[in-house]
């Protein structure tokens, strides 16, 4: 299994001028605690939203890489967005989702990956051209060196450790709008 957070220092140390939209679950934390950007957008209280606000930014910015930091149980209630990015192939999208099996922000409740459900296989279901289920740190690196330099859209289907983020540290949801939005020139 992959520590996110020792995963997030790896990516966010090979972070030049990518967009990275996260969900509101542990993963925010540790992109955070990885290296603070101006270019990190930081989701509060829009569970299943992150991957539709990565497609959109990936339409509106087609040169620039945007990747979506999601979680497994935020995917789950937004299933539909896999379908919408699959027909409209962004080529600049890396949609990372960490799977720890669990709404780990909630008490640990086990999602449906705990069970049956392989979200790697539902996003080569819905059209992703480029799906990697991956298991171990070294695996992550690999993949995610490859998805920041070809052509995507990518789904990377990262297997985690069920393990709290070190939280805090973060501004405000209106303070982080703004920051992302002045460093990517965008009006407010």
């Amino acid at each position: 299994m992959i520590d996110r957070a020792e995963a997030s220092r790896y990516l966010v140390g090979r972070l030049k001028d990518e967009l990275v939209v996260t969900s509101l679950g542990n993963e925010k934390y540790d992109l955070r605690q990885a290296g603070d950007r101006d270019r990190n957008f930081f989701n509060w209280n829009s569970m299943g939203l992150a991957s539709s606000l990565g497609l959109g930014l990936a339409m509106a910015q087609p040169d620039l890489k945007v990747i979506v930091y999601d979680g497994d149980g935020a995917l789950l209630m937004n299933l539909g967005s896999l379908a919408t990015i699959a027909a409209r192939q962004p080529k600049n999208l890396i949609h990372i989702v960490w799977d720890n099996r669990s709404y780990a922000m909630t008490g640990g409740q086990p999602t449906a990956t705990a069970f049956h459900t392989d979200l790697g296989k539902v996003a080569e279901g819905a059209g992703y051209p480029k799906v990697e289920r991956v298991e171990t740190l070294a695996a992550f690196q690999n993949v995610s060196d490859r998805a920041l330099k070809e052509p995507g859209p990518w789904f990377l289907h990262c297997l985690t450790e069920v393990k709290p983020a070190k939280s805090g540290g973060l501004s405000s949801p209106t303070a982080n709008k703004h920051r992302f939005m002045n460093a990517i020139g965008a009006r407010h």
